[in-house]
């Protein structure tokens, strides 16, 4: 992080991880150029660590019995060793926002859309995001770029400008 923000180390490293936290929650966030410009750095680490390492999965076989008493094989697909480090690492650099239950959504409903969800932003970072953005690096034939900024002009108030950071599709 190279410009300081008017803030102490702690609440600049607090303010980047939330703000980062809620780009990819939310895919757009209105905020000053100054904060952007640092946002879409620290965005751009988070995915490309993503992207490196999504492929990384271990299936094994399991016999496992079933409720006749059968025995049943299934497939297990877990973390590879380097996904497992990416997911860890990047769950250190956002902060996991929680699934919100829709406006018609009962929460009946929503405990079962969401049950086997544990930590939703980083699920929606490996699952869309890291698929999406290797296939644009495939097509391109280059890496990064995943972010886009359009400047809005200044705050009234403090006259800051003021800009809205996205992600590209």
């Amino acid at each position: 992080m190279a410009s300081k923000l008017g803030v102490n180390a702690t609440q600049r490293v607090a303010l980047i991880k939330n703000q980062a936290s809620a780009l990819l929650w939310h895919g757009k966030i209105e905020t000053t150029e100054a904060r952007a410009k640092e946002v879409a750095a620290y965005t751009a680490k988070i995915l490309t660590l993503a992207i490196n390492t999504y492929t990384d999965t271990d299936e094994t076989e399991v016999v496992v019995k079933d409720a006749k008493g059968k025995d049943v094989t299934k497939t297990l697909v877990k973390d590879g060793v380097k996904k497992l480090n990416a997911r860890r690492k990047i769950m250190s650099m956002v902060n996991d926002l929680q699934e919100v239950k829709g406006f018609k959504e009962s929460k009946p409903e929503f405990k079962k859309r969401t049950a086997a969800i544990k930590y939703p932003l980083i699920e929606k970072i490996f699952d869309e995001y890291a698929p999406k953005y290797a296939a644009r690096k495939e097509e391109k034939g280059q890496g990064g770029g995943y972010t886009r900024i359009y400047k809005l002009g200044a705050r009234r108030g403090d006259a800051a400008p003021m800009c809205i950071i996205e992600l590209v599709d």
